[in-house]
């Protein structure tokens, strides 16, 4: 795992209110006083919540990271949030992407592509998601299905340094539903990106650039899952919510692979 970073990202996703986000703050930055020497933390919570995390972890070694972001600058946009707003409230990070977000609000990978670039204009790494629904597994096209996304999702970006931008796979069929790809079918796919993020700028990005992996990691499978040669980290959901399993996972990543 050449000079990569080991990201451990939680996606707390629509949970939690301001006092129950300053707790799990307060909760996560107790038991992180520092971490794992080539491991990076980031937490996403909800817009909402956004400000009072950034203040309850500012002294914790723990980036800050939105769940979504408008392309715009500013505008009668209602409802969204833009690079500068994030900045401005102590993201680094943003996801886009997310397959909730494709499924559910329709956004495509024209939409992606243009918050991929405002977000690297702005100076904030976007987490870019991928992935494929059951029916798209079964029938054998994962791996195209998954790289078109990546191209589509991260054409024209202009990247001089591979910590510019985090690409997650995520398959859909093991978002949230228990089910959790093997370690081997995982790292199929994410080798899979890493040839296309190669194809796209080069080598040398393509072996520097961090890989997630994003369906259903927990503290039990995260160990395996991090052993894999092109998983460079975790979108973590719902085990990102409790602070002993997150952390678990933070010291899975730790592991030597062997």
């Amino acid at each position: 795992m050449p000079n990569r970073t080991l990201l451990i990202a939680g996606n707390w996703k629509m949970n939690n209110d301001v006092a129950e986000a300053a707790k799990l703050a307060d909760e996560l930055a107790q038991a992180l006083p520092e971490v794992p020497a080539g491991v990076e933390v980031l937490v996403c919570p909800p817009t909402i919540d956004i400000t009072t995390v950034h203040d309850r972890i500012q002294a914790a070694p723990i980036a800050l990271g939105a769940q979504n972001v408008y392309w715009e600058a500013k505008g009668a946009f209602t409802g969204e949030s833009s690079c500068d707003m994030l900045k401005s409230a102590g993201c680094t990070y943003c996801i886009i992407g997310h397959s909730e977000r494709r499924d559910y609000f329709h956004e495509t990978d024209e939409d992606q592509n243009k918050k991929a670039k405002a977000l690297v204009a702005a100076g904030l790494v976007p987490v870019f998601c991928c992935g494929e629904s059951l029916e798209v597994r079964e029938a054998g096209t994962y791996v195209e299905h998954v790289v078109n996304q990546v191209k589509a999702g991260l054409a024209g970006l202009e990247i001089t340094c591979p910590k510019q931008v985090v690409v997650a796979y995520e398959p859909i069929w093991a978002i949230g539903t228990g089910r959790t790809a093997s370690p081997e079918q995982a790292e199929e796919v994410c080798e899979s990106i890493r040839a296309a993020v190669r194809k796209l700028y080069s080598s040398k990005n393509a072996r520097a650039i961090s890989i997630l992996y994003g369906g259903s990691m927990n503290d039990k499978n995260a160990f395996e899952l991090l052993a894999q040669p092109d998983i460079d980290g975790g979108l973590i959901g719902g085990a990102s919510l409790v602070p002993e399993k997150f952390v678990k996972i933070i010291e899975a990543a730790n592991q030597p692979n062997e």
